[in-house]
């Protein structure tokens, strides 16, 4: 072999050597870099604290319009978004069956009243009766006590009075009777007349119609629940959205406090409100327990309509110039090796929640020291916005920078040198 070849594959395969055991060492040997850290610069400034929830809007007074007598929906009067006044004729219900028993009514008063004038007839025949008895009573009194008639025949017309009087009574008895049949008869009268009237539905309240769930020519059964056929919404210009809170924030939640919402229909649009009720009753589903708040919304240009979706925040808590650090320097923890693993104990990481109205609580956040290793705060923490926590208490400075994560760590295999 050619000298000069030979020597050129000895370097190339000592180069080569040498390639692959500086990739065995940095791959085996060589010790793991140390880690790189996120960091985040502290600031001043407002933080607000905030419940988040949906909701419905729903007008703040809504009438359902229901049917007290059944029979079929003659004719309608009204449409969606009709505006109607109190009283206002808005459905009328096929009214001839009710109207025969108006006239059935009003014959069975008039038998009753008959009924009365004959039984004061009998009262008037009763009086003359008993007053010829009396009178030939009397008579007979004095002729017994002439002797010019026996004692037995005073006694048949003592017996005769006797008889005159019971039957008086008995007379009397029976007016009284026909007088309360006369009373009961009129009752009834008026409930048919009442019955009636019913027939005419009338709108309650002034407002607008918002829903319509019944058609001409429809039947409606009155039973044991009233149909719906109408929805009549006062007034829309004051609309009120009714969301669920779940229960670890219904605690921060009271009257008073501001709320704005959004809607998917004007969705650069924010609109105001405030809560108004906290109720108190509590909904279950699927084990988990909510509650309902309600939030006014005031709406004059009717924007904002019936049974829309609603992305409401409660403003909770609000300060204007704070001390904050972020929320994820709060939750963050050194690598678990050597002295870090001491000095970050497993707990409660405050900071990770949404913070209330007082929102006091602990937390630790770890900044670089002199030598590059990390280093632990303790802090006193308040209100929270959900990304950024208030500094109550601590040795934090404004503008320090504190570290929120690790940088992706450098284990990728070393490419090996090339030869060519």
């Amino acid at each position: 072999m050619n000298p000069r070849r030979r020597k050129l594959l000895i370097i190339a395969a000592s180069a080569l050597l040498a390639g692959t055991g500086y990739a065995g060492y940095r791959l085996f040997l060589a010790a793991p870099t140390a880690p790189e850290f996120k960091l985040a610069t502290t600031e001043r400034g407002p933080i607000t604290a905030t419940v988040a929830a949906t909701g419905t809007l729903n007008p703040v007074t809504a009438v359902q319009v229901s049917s007290q007598i059944s029979g079929q929906i003659q004719k309608i009067y009204v449409d969606f978004n009709s505006i109607v006044k109190a009283g206002e004729l808005i459905a009328q219900i096929s009214p001839e069956t009710y109207q025969h028993r108006v006239r059935q009514a009003e014959a069975d008063l008039e038998a009753a009243r008959a009924t009365v004038a004959v039984q004061q007839a009998e009262i008037y025949r009763s009086k003359v009766n008993l007053a010829d008895a009396e009178r030939d009573y009397a008579r007979k009194q004095s002729l017994v006590a002439k002797n010019f008639i026996s004692p037995a025949e005073l006694d048949k017309v003592l017996t005769t009075l006797e008889a005159a009087r019971a039957q008086m009574r008995v007379v009397e008895a029976q007016a009284a009777n026909s007088a309360a049949l006369v009373k009961q008869r009129e009752a009834q009268l008026g409930q048919t007349r009442v019955d009636l009237g019913r027939t005419e539905i009338r709108a309650p309240v002034d407002g607008i119609v918002i829903k319509r769930s019944v058609e001409p020519g429809q039947t409606v059964a009155a039973s044991l629940q009233a149909p719906e056929m109408f929805v009549i919404a006062k007034s829309l210009a004051d609309m009120q959205v009714e969301t669920s809170i779940d229960e670890a924030d219904v605690g921060r939640l009271q009257p008073g406090q501001e709320a704005n919402f959004t809607v998917d229909a004007f969705p650069g649009k924010r609109f105001k409100g405030e809560v108004t009720q906290v109720r108190k009753a509590a909904q279950v589903v699927s084990n988990v327990v909510t509650y309902t708040a309600v939030v006014s919304a005031a709406n004059p240009d009717q924007l904002l309509l019936p049974g829309m979706t609603a992305n409401v925040r409660v403003i909770t808590a609000q300060k204007d110039s704070v001390l904050k650090v972020p929320n994820a320097a709060l939750r963050f923890r050194p690598p678990a090796t050597g002295d870090n693993e001491k000095s970050a104990p497993a707990g409660r990481q405050p900071g990770s929640g949404k913070g209330g109205k007082s929102g006091a609580g602990s937390g630790k956040v770890w900044t670089l020291g002199a030598d590059g290793s990390p280093s632990a705060i303790d802090l006193k923490t308040g209100i929270n916005d959900g990304n950024q926590t208030e500094v109550l208490d601590g040795a934090l400075q404004e503008g320090q920078q504190v570290i929120v994560g690790v940088v992706a760590a450098t284990d990728k295999k070393p490419t090996p040198p090339r030869m060519f």
